[in-house]
């Protein structure tokens, strides 16, 4: 079976917008914004993608220049402004400020945008993001929380900012990661991916670790294959996958995961199953915490279904 990395996880639309983007033009993405209505969860990763496109290029800044009025164009060009920021810290390197006017900015355009469309959750989910590159975190953090959580609050990108903002690589500890994992996914309605937010916590704890410690460090060699790994993928598996009933935007994501976690805790039942729903679409994250994530994600595969 071939592996396939697509950041669109078989969104058509949104790679032939994305496509476009790369050679200037934003004339599709007024329908593209605008189909998603009300589907939060789809129109967020969508808003997010579009963002990491324009990101270096002025087609969001043309488009809302083109049609003032067109409140979709202001949400995507407060996410261009925040994908931007981030682009700039990458750049720095860890521990580098990010230029104040680009956060500022990135907040200000944010804030606009939330005003223009009071109902959609993405501005808020912009603004939980860009909290996170402000030093000691940005004292609005709260605030905007609620204001999502106000809206929709099984946001999936919304909770999975949350989640970093409160890790130990930025203004947490893994401890307080944990928890709020633990607490959002005591509340979720059943059939909620963001079950799966405790393997999330656990792939950024070994990541930052090995980072800073080695991969040998006391500790990680066993990490992954315990039963407290197993348990929680247990939990997740009855939270989320016993009573799916709908598809996601990023369910490719959140599926590759928990497989990954249910690989390394010799669950293989499990992962059988969910690699079944994978159909050969892999992301990098978490697999490459062993290796090249298309050798580990082909051995895994083919060991469960042959």
């Amino acid at each position: 079976m071939t592996v396939r990395f697509d950041p669109t996880n078989g969104d058509r639309a949104l790679a032939e917008a994305r496509a476009d983007i790369t050679i200037g033009r934003w004339q599709g993405l007024p329908e593209l914004c605008a189909a998603a209505g009300s589907d939060w969860d789809r129109r967020t990763f969508r808003m997010r993608l579009l963002a990491q496109s324009t990101a270096g290029t002025s087609v969001a800044e043309s488009w809302h220049e083109s049609q003032p009025r067109n409140a979709d164009a202001l949400v995507l060009r407060a996410e261009t402004e925040v994908m931007r920021a981030f682009n700039l810290a990458l750049a720095a390197g860890p521990g580098s400020a990010v230029d104040p006017d680009q956060l500022e900015r990135a907040v200000r355009t944010s804030l606009r945008a939330a005003e223009a469309f009071p109902a959609d959750p993405v501005p808020w989910v912009s603004l939980l993001t860009v909290a996170r590159l402000f030093p000691g975190g940005h004292p609005s953090m709260e605030l905007w929380w609620k204001e999502l959580h106000q809206r929709d609050p099984y946001n999936r990108e919304g909770n999975h900012q949350v989640l970093r903002h409160l890790s130990a690589r930025w203004h947490g500890s893994h401890g307080v990661m944990y928890n709020f994992a633990q607490d959002v996914t005591a509340t979720l309605p059943p059939g909620s991916p963001l079950a799966v937010l405790p393997q999330v916590a656990r792939v950024e704890e070994y990541r930052y670790r090995v980072e800073r410690e080695g991969s040998q460090a006391i500790g990680l060699l066993q990490f992954w294959n315990n039963e407290n790994s197993a348990s929680q993928a247990r939990r997740t598996w009855h939270l989320w996958i016993a009573q799916r009933q709908y598809t996601y935007a990023q369910d490719i994501a959140d599926l590759n995961t928990l497989a990954h976690a249910s690989c390394y805790a010799d669950l293989t039942g499990e992962a059988a199953h969910l690699f079944r729903l994978l159909d050969g679409h892999a992301t990098r994250v978490p697999w490459s915490c062993h290796g090249t994530p298309e050798e580990i994600f082909t051995r895994w595969q083919s060991k469960l279904l042959g």
